[in-house]
């Protein structure tokens, strides 16, 4: 079968893949620790369970309009203005089946063939796909360790042209960790209004999970409302990624165009699931701070058990739930571990080199899952190179 030329554009994610193969060696016999994929281990919060149950019997089973129902558009903005403090209306809202359409929707809606994309890499991958799929220029910006896992921002400004369309943000950052200072997004802000075309796509999907400091949105920053469109959801802060529910908030100009890409791919966003997020967001919001506090105490041990391992270093991440070491001190590059691991250590992780090319010398852990499976991972992990470093020595003096 002829697929058309863009199909070899697009990328896909590791984590599935990666899952796939875990899936398929546990079917065999042998057991895996999972640490590869982004996704809570706790259940959604049984208030939001409840509300859909109640939207499904009370016949909220119809189309609704593409943007999202009313009452999901009034309560995203409402909350969106209290966590930013910054004014939004539900006509700045359109809601999707998940987060990835609203990068999707941004990508096809603002770059033409030539335009420009400025990127964080190693970052998440769909970023780098969706450029190349729609014939635009991906323009990778660093995600450096030595600043913390942040941006070499002058180098991010100095990148930026007549030709640049859209500047990709994501703090907390996936697979890092890291976080954007307020510094960095008022020296990319000063940039980016230099420039009238210019767009930022601003990823806050991690925004809540936090373990100290501030999440700083770059919309917040003088002038630069119009000129952004924040990202969020309800996968990862309510454990809702299955239910495929995630919103763009988009300067108002915008908001036709992305309506029209919503109706001609989805139609709607599941209406009862929309029902759902609305008592989510203006219900108890303790099961999904109980969630962070947990994920704070995890990151602590993976850190801590990760800095004992001889071979690998591993800074403290700022925010989401990922840990991603340096493992230089190895040997081994990016890959091979992250195939290794799986395969005689029996613990599932992706290479850096999943999130871009400046990801070699790293592996990402996500540490969504018990801090007794975390810990034997670390235990597995730390006797695989043990056990690999004695069998080199035993080599040598062979």
């Amino acid at each position: 079968m002829k697929f058309a030329q863009r199909m070899a554009e697009l990328g896909t994610e590791t984590a599935f893949e990666v899952l796939a193969r875990a899936k398929a060696l546990e079917a065999q016999g042998k057991q895996i620790v999972h640490l590869e994929i982004g996704e809570p281990d706790f259940t959604t919060p049984a208030y939001i369970v409840e509300a859909a149950r109640k939207a499904l019997a009370d016949g909220y089973t119809h189309y609704t309009p593409a943007p999202g129902i009313p009452e999901l558009r009034e309560a995203i903005a409402h909350d969106a203005t209290q966590r930013r403090g910054i004014e939004f209306a539900a006509e700045d809202v359109v809601v999707t089946p998940g987060g990835k359409p609203i990068m999707f929707f941004s990508i096809l809606a603002l770059c033409d063939k030539g335009d420009e994309v400025i990127y964080p890499n190693p970052g998440f991958p769909i970023y780098e796909s969706m450029i190349q799929f729609v014939g635009a220029t991906p323009v990778p910006a660093q995600i450096e360790e030595a600043r913390g896992f942040s941006l070499d921002v002058d180098k991010l400004c100095e990148a930026v042209n007549e030709r640049t369309r859209l500047i990709i943000l994501n703090s907390p950052h996936n697979p890092t960790g890291g976080i954007l200072s307020r510094s960095d997004l008022e020296q990319i802000a000063a940039t980016v209004l230099k420039y009238p075309d210019v767009v930022v796509l601003s990823d806050e999907i991690y925004s809540r999970m936090l373990y100290g400091g501030e999440h700083v949105s770059i919309a917040t920053l003088p002038g630069m409302r119009e000129r952004t469109i924040v990202l969020d959801g309800f996968s990862k802060i309510y454990a809702m990624t299955g239910w495929r529910l995630g919103y763009g908030l988009f300067p108002r100009e915008m908001v036709p165009g992305i309506t029209r890409l919503m109706s001609n791919s989805n139609s709607c966003t599941a209406t009862f699931t929309q029902m759902a997020g609305v008592v989510a967001l203006t219900g108890s919001q303790k099961p999904s701070e109980d969630m962070v506090a947990e994920f704070h105490k995890r990151r602590d041990v993976i850190v801590a058990g990760l800095n004992d391992i001889p071979g690998l270093t591993c800074a403290t991440p700022g925010g989401a739930f990922y840990a991603f070491p340096n493992i230089t001190g190895t040997g081994l590059r990016s890959r091979e571990m992250a195939d290794l691991l799986l395969s005689e250590a029996g613990v599932a992780v992706l290479a850096g080199t999943a999130f871009g090319a400046f990801g070699e010398g790293y592996i990402r852990l996500s540490y969504a899952n018990s801090i007794e499976q975390i810990e034997r991972a670390l235990a597995s992990i730390k006797g695989w190179l043990a056990s690999r470093q004695t069998s080199a020595s035993g080599a040598m003096r062979a």
